[in-house]
């Protein structure tokens, strides 16, 4: 199908099917991927997502993460942020011990385990955010610490991603390796806080003196590319950029404004292309192929996140049903999932099999989560 065919295909299926999940009170996010499994292979099959629809997709990835950025609340992040260590900290290693241990119970190779393990660490706070943005429930104690733990949570992922990669390919790991991606990581967020805070206010400030219609939009939206840019290339994943340069925009004069107009350009376009593309790209066969231990890893997947990160909740001093609230925040993998997923195959850790299990729990996390969300945040 042509790609311009294809958007606007993608466009109306993501505002019928997210009026209709809306409407049976659930959250348009969850319809948008469901509308994307209708038009995905599982289905219809009418859409590929080409090179050109894939990068809008990434878009909408990257401007619901920045968007999620300016809405948070820096007084309440601040509050969250020792303990968003915590929770982020057992919600990595539960989900890795599980995944290691049913896969070498299951028969699977030291190696392929421990990468099955691996997959199970990575949060992908990009649905969340959604869900948690059209709840209203984002500039809460609980949105603030999801989102600090995801950050915390992506770190912690592309350490033991590095690690695993180095001790497959060299058949071990030197401290030194290790050391040198926490500097660099360490680098990065120093630089984003001291460095960017002033310059980006400076920035848009400046960007007034140009008079043409919406170019401190325009400036911000800079911004966000910039720091998705050096977010890639201190190997930390483009959507914790993207969310960084949100946080620092933030705390501009013009942050209203430009929130209002990153809502509507993003929601208009770029986010329901993310969204339905989210479903297009599952293949519901791949869990029937996968089979038992899909389901058991899968499963074990949402128990872990739930578990680990709930238990840093409790232990964080939030109330049992906020700590709650943040386990089922912190359960989907997503965009995190596959990019691990993928690599691992690449490098020939994972085989094609053990790969669709990893598919198959990214999908099963993705699809349960905005229905959990809505539940565990009802009668608030």
């Amino acid at each position: 199908m042509d790609a311009f065919l294809e958007l606007a295909v993608i466009l109306v299926t993501a505002k019928l099917s997210g009026y209709v999940s809306s409407r049976l009170g659930f959250p348009a996010a969850l319809g948008q991927i469901i509308g994307g499994i209708l038009l995905g292979p599982s289905l219809l099959d009418v859409v590929t997502y080409g090179e050109g629809v894939r990068l809008i997709s990434d878009l909408g990835v990257v401007m619901l993460l920045f968007l999620a950025g300016l809405e948070t609340d820096m007084e309440e992040f601040k509050r969250v942020g020792l303990p968003a260590f915590l929770i982020a900290s057992l919600g990595v290693a539960l989900p890795f011990i599980f995944g290691y241990l049913i896969a070498l119970k299951w028969g699977y190779p030291n190696m392929e385990a421990l990468f099955l393990g691996g997959v199970m660490t990575a949060t992908s706070v990009s649905l969340t955010a959604s869900v948690l943005i059209e709840m209203k429930r984002l500039r809460t104690r609980v949105g603030a610490a999801i989102l600090a733990a995801a950050v915390v949570d992506d770190v912690l992922g592309i350490i033991i991603l590095t690690i695993l990669v180095a001790i497959n390919t060299k058949g071990t790991v030197y401290a030194q390796d290790i050391a040198i991606i926490l500097i660099e990581i360490t680098a990065f967020f120093l630089m984003s806080y001291l460095i960017g805070r002033g310059a980006v206010k400076r920035l848009l400030r400046s960007s007034h003196r140009i008079n043409l219609p919406e170019t401190v939009t325009t400036v911000s939206l800079v911004v966000m590319l910039i720091f998705v840019y050096l977010a890639e290339y201190f190997q930390i994943a483009a959507i914790t950029g993207a969310y960084l340069a949100g946080i620092l925009v933030a705390g501009s004069e013009d942050a209203k404004k430009i929130t209002d107009k990153i809502v509507t350009i993003g929601y208009a376009f770029f986010i329901p292309v993310f969204l339905v593309g989210v479903g297009a790209e599952t293949d519901a066969h791949v869990i029937f192929a996968a089979g038992t231990f899909a389901l058991i890893y899968s499963l074990l997947g949402i128990v872990g996140k739930v578990a680990g990160c709930g238990v840093g909740g409790l232990l964080s001093h939030f109330k049992p049903k906020e700590a709650l609230q943040i386990g089922v925040g912190m359960i989907p993998r997503m965009e995190v999932g596959l990019i691990m997923a993928n690599i691992g195959l690449a490098e020939g850790i994972l085989t094609n099999e053990s790969f669709s299990i990893s598919i198959a729990m990214v999908m099963v996390t993705t699809l349960v989560t905005p229905p959990l969300l809505r539940l565990v945040f009802a009668r608030e």
